[in-house]
């Protein structure tokens, strides 16, 4: 974990510094503790640390939210991009600022969107029921977001004019360009509140890996759990879409990353997956800048390259592993 731990600060370190104005790491530092040039100042604290702490918190939360969810559902699988949790959190940001109900800076759009990846993710468990299995619970996760796209596009629809349409649809892409200290202020509350419920829930997915009826013997009330679980979620995931949109596949990718290294303990995998999940984020970020390109490529996109192939390998892998059993 302390390696974790280095790379995510050292990928914070030259997150400030990448840019069309490339700052070395020392002098990074310099700034960061109040020497270095005014311009220096500007560029890394007031450009470029908002993004850069935007990106830390929400890789955190959403690879923390990834290995929460592998630990509910006991499924290696399971994760808030697969579930629709950010495609209905998107949805309900997206509603409110068409329909004039709040600003794009307004602390109602994080709350909408929470209660959006709420709504979402407690659909999915009552959907896809206590012991689901794989085939109930990407079938669940698809019906719920294929509903919530359905109902973004409609919004774009319906939406005024096609530049209003057009903010909406690359909002929708992901992304933490032009991010300031207020989209900090907005998310990060929420993002710490959701992280410190997941981790706190942490020893009874220990207990959870005996089977429901085991842990609700040794005390674990699993309805209850159930519900902290979907709360931490979604006030997570949901405060992340309200500011960078819709960012997949690190809650995925994350657990998985640090299981073969930390083990398969489900208690002891939520931490070192929220710095994975942060590193990843950091790394994405960083990428989208250096990639050359005519126009900006958006880190939800990237994710999307990078997940999708990995989402197909788990499948693969766990089809092989369900064949060995049933021969």
């Amino acid at each position: 974990m302390p390696v974790l731990a280095a790379l995510v600060l050292i990928l914070f370190v030259v997150s400030l510094g990448t840019g069309p104005v490339a700052i070395a790491p020392g002098d990074v530092l310099a700034t960061l503790t109040g020497a270095g040039s005014e311009a220096e100042r500007i560029i890394v604290l007031e450009l470029r640390l908002p993004r850069a702490i935007l990106a830390l918190a929400i890789g955190a939360i959403l690879g923390l939210s990834g290995a929460a969810l592998q630990g509910l559902l006991r499924n290696p699988l399971a994760a808030p991009s697969l579930f629709g949790a950010p495609q209905s959190a998107a949805f309900a940001a997206v509603a409110t600022i068409a329909l004039g109900l709040a600003g794009t800076l307004s602390y109602a759009l994080p709350v909408a969107a929470i209660l959006g990846a709420f709504l979402s993710v407690f659909l999915l468990v009552a959907v896809a029921g206590r012991n689901a299995g794989l085939l109930l619970l990407i079938l669940a996760g698809l019906a719920i977001s294929s509903l919530a796209g359905a109902a973004t596009s409609l919004a774009l629809n319906l939406a005024p004019n096609p530049f209003a349409a057009l903010e909406i649809a690359f909002w929708l892409l992901g992304s933490l360009e032009d991010r300031s200290l207020q989209h900090v202020a907005m998310a990060l509350p929420f993002i710490v509140a959701g992280g410190a419920i997941l981790i706190a829930a942490g020893p009874a997915f220990r207990t959870l890996t005996l089977g429901e009826e085991a842990a609700q013997s040794l005390g674990v009330n699993v309805a209850r759990l159930r519900l902290v679980v979907i709360l931490g979620v979604a006030l997570g995931v949901g405060a992340s879409v309200a500011v960078a949109g819709t960012i997949g596949f690190i809650g995925l990718i994350a657990p998985h990353l640090v299981r073969g290294i930390i083990g398969y303990d489900p208690a002891r995998v939520l931490v070192p997956s929220a710095l994975a999940g942060a590193a990843l984020l950091l790394a994405a970020d960083i990428a989208v800048r250096l990639i050359p390109a005519t126009t900006d490529i958006k880190v939800g996109v990237l994710t999307a390259l990078i997940g999708v192939p990995f989402f197909l390998y788990l499948i693969v892998r766990e089809r092989g592993r369900l064949s060995g059993g049933m021969a």
